[in-house]
């Protein structure tokens, strides 16, 4: 082969090899046989929370072995129609096979990343919180440009969107929003968007002069019922009020609310349905979900980005810089990652800064490491 093609091929073994040791491949045979089994238990249903879960662990192993297996043949076929080419001189045959591993490296390595999605919580749905910083109009209408950018990304992956709560500013924009994105691995992917969004541009509100605004974003996974998070009804205000707020074309909006705060941490939720039980329960979720995270906070050693989003919405606590004015470039911080579409990434072209940030865990390099580069 070219050496072209076999460093393709060889940068595919490794990203099998990886995707090979995450799935424990030498035990996820028994593994679904084991699942397999308890699908075949009368009472599974019972416990319909349980069985769903269940269902969808089975689902995502099974998912794994077939990808990985066909991923695997693929590479195989390919380097056995090369080398046919090549010993009949099929340029033809040799060219498409040469374009099949080029697109099968970037499958590979994309299919590599998905399986850093593995923690505990992150094939969850998530609550995803957008806030504006200091600078009120500006900033207002820079959290509203940043919601807007989220919902067409979770458009885009075929999620489903629901809006929770939406507080308007005075003038222009949203003082803050709140949605549920519901998908696969929707925290997985949206965890690695918490923390302070900078904008820098023409101010388009008549001052003519080039702005600077922050606001502040946070994901939390959806917690499943079989994770038992204890809230004490003392610790809690409940308060019911009428929302507002526009919605958009691929939100859904309802027109009552509920607020729940709680007292020890300071967590304010929200959520807006069609009836106050709904409301109730959602808004409890979402406590829950602030409540979990922070728990999760409390057992890492170092602080996150999640963590570093409770702080002002500021210079301190920036992941990543929209800079519209004088150039265009967007570029995260922690990966060092940019690119000059942004009107591209503020439609909603974020997969590429998710999987940087993916791909810095495999690297094991941390944030300091990467802003030390720069």
């Amino acid at each position: 082969m070219r050496a072209e093609a076999q460093n393709n091929a060889d940068k595919i073994r490794k990203s099998l090899d990886l995707l090979r040791q995450r799935l424990g491949w030498d035990t996820a045979q028994h593994r679904l046989e084991e699942f397999n089994a308890r699908v075949e238990d009368p009472n599974l249903w019972d416990d319909p929370a349980a069985a769903q879960k269940l269902m969808r662990e089975r689902q995502g192993l099974v998912d794994a072995m077939e990808t990985y297996t066909s991923m695997k043949q693929e590479l195989e076929d390919q380097i056995e129609l090369i080398e046919m080419g090549e010993m009949e001189d099929d340029d033809e045959i040799v060219a498409e096979a040469e374009a099949a591993l080029s697109g099968l490296v970037k499958k590979a390595a994309q299919k590599e990343l998905e399986a850093l999605l593995n923690g505990e919580t992150d094939g969850n749905d998530a609550f995803l919180e957008i806030k504006a910083g200091a600078g009120g109009t500006e900033a207002n209408d820079w959290a509203q440009m940043l919601s807007r950018m989220y919902v067409r990304w979770a458009d885009k992956r075929g999620f489903e969107v629901e809006l929770q709560e939406e507080t308007p500013g005075t003038e222009a924009g949203i003082k803050s929003v709140t949605y549920q994105i519901k998908g696969k691995n929707a925290y997985g992917w949206l965890k690695s968007e918490s923390g302070t969004h900078r904008l820098v541009r023409i101010s388009p509100f008549g001052k003519g002069t080039r702005e600077t605004s922050f606001a502040a974003v946070g994901a939390y996974p959806v917690i499943d019922d079989n994770i038992e998070i204890e809230v004490n009804p003392a610790d809690i205000r409940i308060d019911t009020y009428r929302s507002s707020g526009a919605g958009g074309q691929h939100v859904n909006t309802t027109d009552s609310a509920v607020r729940i705060t709680h007292h020890p941490t300071g967590i304010v939720v929200t959520s807006s349905e069609k009836s106050q039980h709904q409301n109730r329960d959602i808004a409890m979720k979402a406590l829950k979900s602030r409540l979990y995270q922070l728990e999760l906070d409390r057992r890492n050693a170092e602080v996150n980005a999640l963590h570093e989003a409770k702080g002002d919405a500021g210079w301190g606590n920036q992941i990543r810089s929209y800079v519209l004015q004088p150039y265009q470039m967007v570029k995260d911080l922690r990966t060092n990652y940019e690119t000059a579409d942004t009107q591209g990434v503020l439609d909603g072209d974020l997969d590429a800064f998710m999987e940087a940030t993916l791909a810095m865990q495999v690297a094991g390099k941390s944030r300091a490491d990467a802003q030390a580069e720069d």
